[in-house]
């Protein structure tokens, strides 16, 4: 009995795992392995050359597994993936709102890549709407841009620039209401602090948003961001720079966040960004429902915004540790870096060779700038001497900022020449609450 299972199982093994009956399966075929005694159901995924040996398996819940064909017992395809067409008409009701829309990469703009198991940008922004028919049903998308496709970890100044300069074109449009851009979420709060100072004072909403689950995942986050992020941008008073993403776990509503107090705060939870010192500016629900929880800047339409976009890309953001030595300072000093800002300790402080390097290469005209390694609370350097000290050697403290927006902050100020003219007037516009930058009422 056992020598005739055995025997069964190898000849089912040799007809399975032949080259000709495995690539019966195509990428994106939905399909169930029976690999020994335990059965995979999943999605049949390309393998890389290097491993012809072994089939890739995307199980339901998310994870790719690699099963070795001379052990596979049966495959079956359960059903075949058909590409769907995606270019679909996009009709405008007039009595809806305009918005505009700028799509800059990330999940958010990605979809599963049947042959890898991950994600890749979408081809054309058509690719994007077919998944969001839903974001048609409170206004109309009048304009699509796309400046770039980049994930967030490419992103550089001059992609900062790049869309500041298109938000202050689209918000100049008499016809649209709103902009919301698409964005990877890794690095979604340097520009989002970027934009705030860039941009000003606005006219209208500019929402930037996000998905930690590309669009094709059951468990996306995408579809509701979108959907709250068009009822900020195109229905609500709000005109700041806003972050709008998932408040929970849960797909019930959505946070409004300010561009310079919000920080990505998980890996991997769809609620990743949270405000840190400070608290959203609304909630906004898919039903059109907005609960304002602070006050903002509010919109008028007859206003012009105005970009300011110069960046001074020589600046540095610094983690002091326990005997670390001073000596990194030289290098970016040598580098011809303009400033750094340095993440202290808890209240803001570091040790005496660090304060005695800062002296000197401030006395050379580097700008410094302090901020906290911890997630709330603000710097004081008046609390302990070393504090004192370094706010002697020339650091600028600055309070509940957070390091991100400082290091934004920080190039956007010693890129525009009038306030290069003396350090006064640099700290003077770093202690400046520009964008929101600082809450003056935190509670300690």
């Amino acid at each position: 009995m056992v020598k005739n299972l055995k025997k069964k199982v190898r000849v089912k093994s040799e007809r399975f795992s032949g080259v000709s009956k495995i690539e019966s399966a195509k990428p994106g075929d939905l399909v169930e392995v029976h690999f020994g005694k335990v059965i995979y159901e999943g999605t049949f995924l390309e393998s890389p050359d290097s491993e012809k040996g072994i089939i890739l398996l995307k199980l339901s819940n998310g994870y790719n597994i690699g099963l070795n064909k001379k052990e596979i017992i049966k495959l079956k395809v359960l059903k075949e993936f058909k590409e769907k067409d995606i270019d679909k008409e996009i009709k405008k009701d007039p009595s809806k709102p305009n918005i505009a829309m700028i799509i800059t990469g990330g999940t958010i703009s990605s979809k599963y890549d049947s042959k890898t198991g991950g994600v890749h940008p979408l081809d054309s922004p058509e690719s994007l709407f077919r998944f969001y028919p839903e974001l048609f049903e409170r206004v109309n998308v009048l304009k699509i841009e796309t400046p770039f496709m980049k994930f967030s970890e490419e992103m550089n100044f001059k992609d900062w620039q790049k869309l500041a300069k298109l938000c202050e074109k689209l918000l100049n449009d008499s016809n649209i209401r709103g902009v919301v851009i698409t964005h990877g979420t890794d690095f979604l709060h340097y520009t989002s602090a970027a934009l705030s100072f860039m941009l000003g004072k606005l006219n209208k909403p500019v929402v930037l948003t996000y998905s930690q689950r590309s669009i094709d995942r059951a468990s996306s986050d995408a579809n509701l961001n979108l959907i709250c992020s068009s009822i900020i941008a195109g229905i609500s008073d709000i005109a700041e720079v806003v972050l709008v993403g998932h408040a929970n776990s849960e797909d019930n509503f959505c946070n409004v966040m300010p561009g310079t107090k919000v920080r990505k705060l998980h890996t991997s939870r769809r609620d990743a960004f949270k405000v840190v010192n400070g608290k959203s500016i609304a909630r906004v629900y898919p039903n059109g429902n907005l609960e304002i929880l602070s006050s903002f800047n509010k919109r008028g339409d007859v206003k012009k915004a105005k970009c300011l976009k110069n960046f001074e890309e020589k600046v540095a953001l610094i983690k002091f540790y326990p005997g670390q030595s001073p000596d990194i300072l030289d290098f970016y000093y040598g580098k011809k870096y303009k400033g750094i800002v340095l993440e202290l300790s808890g209240i803001g402080n570091s040790s005496e060779s660090w304060i005695k390097k800062i002296r000197t290469l401030s006395g050379k005209g580097m700008i410094f700038c302090g901020t906290s390694q911890c997630i709330n609370g603000r710097v004081d350097g008046l609390v302990y001497s070393n504090g004192r000290k370094l706010i002697d050697a020339g650091v600028i403290y600055l309070g509940d900022m957070l390091s991100e927006t400082a290091l934004v902050k920080l190039g956007w100020v010693l890129g525009n020449k009038e306030w290069m003219k003396s350090k006064n007037l640099i700290k003077e516009k770093m202690l400046q609450n520009i964008s929101g930058e600082f809450n003056k009422r935190l509670e300690e």
